[in-house]
């Protein structure tokens, strides 16, 4: 992966240090981290905003509109994972990551697999929610 910008669910404060969130839509924070040229080049921070009943597309359009095109979550459900593809932004699976820092490294050296349907929380139960 040569260049993205990419969200990694985080703990406060934040950055490369940070641990990475089990569940995006229930984070501190969302670091942002830059890749130009395969290479980190920007961190940032973006506060999250609050999880309410379906509101998973909320945070689905929040990162969207903040030129998120990678996101790499613990978990997740069906719906907000359908978001994030119907935004085109690719979902990859982080949660073994222990920092922010390692979870990118493995981006960058293909080491997460895809975040697909059978990952979600609650499994293909189409259209109901999830609990954690």
């Amino acid at each position: 992966m040569k260049e993205a910008r990419i969200a990694i669910p985080s703990s406060l404060p934040g950055g490369l240090a940070a641990g990475v969130g089990a569940h995006f839509g229930h984070c501190d924070l969302y670091t942002l981290v830059d890749l130009k040229e395969g290479l980190i080049d920007q961190v940032s921070i973006l506060p999250s905003i609050p999880h309410e009943q379906g509101g998973c597309l909320a945070a689905v359009n929040h990162l969207a509109s903040n030129g998120v095109t990678v996101l790499i979550a613990g978990g997740m459900g069906l719906r907000p994972l359908m978001g994030f593809n119907q935004a085109s932004i690719e979902v990859y699976r982080g949660a073994e990551s222990l920092t922010v820092e390692a979870a990118v490294k493995a981006l960058i050296n293909g080491d997460l697999e895809c975040f697909t349907r059978e990952f979600t929380c609650g499994g293909s139960q189409q259209g109901q929610g999830h609990q954690h």
